[in-house]
């Protein structure tokens, strides 16, 4: 009985859907809008006011008693416009339907009331054909105008490599960051401003282009940018490139040779990740995710990406892992025996070796080694040494670290070095030899690389006190008494490849 109840119970509803079928919508249906016009601040009808509407359909004046009527318009949304000489024009929006009559009431401003125009808006940088060293731009532009607190901007970008309009709203300052452009693209740029009163105001067409990025430039090192560190790339004549957006902090740079890539730490104020990008700064991947390098001081810590490998390799306090370079494949290698911490890690593929510097959470008792691929010693380097070091890399064949040292031995929170000297040990003849040679007195050598052809050495030099400039020099090996250069100033964490 219940199964019949069901099935009759579809005749009502196939009643109604036949008895409702003829009832359709008729799109090209019609109706009117009726309306009035009057002086805002009076409250008297307007007459011979225009009334137009968009989309387009007839044009109408009000009456003497401010009336107007649209008559025979397709359903649908329209915006009316009000124009009459000596007051404000005014929009209002609508809905037509069939058959029905819409009713819209207008009250004109005085334009003696109005308040002026906006100035047009003047630009400022970029410069007018501008050509800019860097994928991030802060566009800036200035007003004329005394009270701002109405005005509103947008900014247009267009550029000649494709169709793409990018418009930005809303903006209340008179500067706006965009941190995505093109390389070897031509742009240009617009402003304009809206008081809510008058009608938009347009500053000039703008123009720039950006710089067709070096990918072949061999030097690479971070510069301080406000509160952030970026990295910046240079040829051998000093024609630097910006090379990570300056919102962000981006430091340690490392160059793969094989991939022709670089990798880099980015910390986002508590945690760091280590990331890619192609030579000229595209292309930014995330490599690190559930873990992240750490250690006793991001700041001290570093991560190796040796040549003709695909792994990139780096500390978590007590452990090592390797990673390859597409973010897979995450494998723990080593653990230090005493809990001590994983600050520097260099790997030579070729001669199967892993140079380590460990310390204490304070970042002493320093431990330089060298291990194997299967975590068998080799030799040591520095044991349970006080004070700071900072640099590690192994050489070519795998016999020598170049580390940076500080002979003073200090130990304080701040980690102030006060006599940090570069260091070459041989573990042939089991021995280490300063290089520090010209050194101004009262300053630090740290963080030093090797050349790709391990006749010089390329490093940080900063005064001891901690608050001083950080430069980049490089000093020839073979001549230890010749002077050191000075390569790129307020820079630091160099890499040469």
């Amino acid at each position: 009985m219940k199964h019949l109840l069901i099935k009759f119970s579809w005749f009502p509803l196939l009643f109604l859907f036949l008895s409702c079928s003829e009832d359709y919508v008729d799109e090209n249906g019609t109706g009117s809008v009726t309306g009035k016009v009057v002086a805002a601040e009076s409250n008297t009808p307007l007459a011979n006011v225009k009334i137009e509407t968009s989309p387009s359909s007839t044009t109408v004046f009000t009456d003497d008693k401010g009336n107007f009527v649209l008559e025979t318009l397709k359903q649908g949304e329209y915006s009316v416009k009000a124009e009459a000489k000596g007051y404000t024009t005014s929009f209002k929006g609508v809905t037509v339907y069939e058959g029905k009559t819409s009713n819209v009431i207008f009250e004109l401003t005085s334009a003696k009331n109005t308040p002026p125009a906006p100035a047009i808006p003047k630009l400022i940088t970029p410069i007018d054909n501008e050509v800019i060293k860097s994928t991030a731009v802060v566009f800036k532009w200035s007003s004329k105008d005394k009270d701002k607190s109405k005005h509103s901007y947008s900014l247009t970008l267009k550029n000649d490599s494709n169709t793409t309009v990018e418009t930005f709203t809303e903006i209340k300052d008179t500067l706006f960051e965009y941190s995505h452009l093109k390389l070897g693209v031509k742009y240009f740029w617009q402003v304009t401003v809206e008081d809510q009163v008058n009608s938009p105001v347009k500053s000039e067409m703008g123009s720039f282009s950006v710089y067709n990025a070096p990918k072949n430039n061999r030097f690479f090192y971070t510069k301080k940018i406000q509160d952030n560190l970026v990295i910046f790339s240079s040829d051998d004549e000093g024609n630097e490139f910006q090379l990570t957006d300056s919102k962000y902090n981006s430091f340690r740079p490392r160059k793969n040779e094989t991939a022709n890539k670089i990798a880099f730490f980015q910390s986002n104020g508590t945690a760091l990740d280590i990331y890619t990008m192609d030579t000229d700064g595209s292309n930014v991947k995330k490599i690190t995710s559930s873990v992240n390098p750490n250690g006793f001081n991001l700041n001290e810590i570093t991560f190796s990406w040796p040549a003709n490998s695909n792994q990139i390799y780096f500390a978590n306090f007590d452990k090592l892992y390797a990673i390859n370079s597409n973010g897979q494949g995450l494998q723990l290698l080593y653990q230090t025996k005493n809990g001590s911490f994983i600050s520097e890690v260099d790997v030579n593929v070729e001669q199967q070796r892993i140079a380590l510097k460990t310390n204490n959470a304070m970042g002493y008792q320093v431990h330089i080694f060298c291990i194997d691929f299967r975590g068998n010693h080799l030799f040591t380097v520095l044991k349970d040494k006080p004070g700071a070091s900072s640099g590690l890399q192994l050489s070519n064949n795998g016999t020598k670290v170049l580390y940076a040292y500080d002979l003073e031995g200090t130990e304080n929170r701040n980690y102030r070095r006060i006599s940090s000297k570069l260091f070459i040990y041989d573990s042939v003849a089991n021995q280490s030899t300063e290089i520090s040679t010209e050194i101004e007195p009262g300053t630090n050598d740290l963080e030093p690389r090797f050349s790709p052809n391990e006749a010089y050495v390329i490093f940080t030099n900063t005064s001891n006190d901690e608050r001083s400039p950080q430069h980049v020099y490089i000093k020839e090996l073979n001549n230890l008494l010749k002077t050191r250069v000075e390569k790129f100033k307020n820079a630091a964490m160099p890499d040469w490849n």
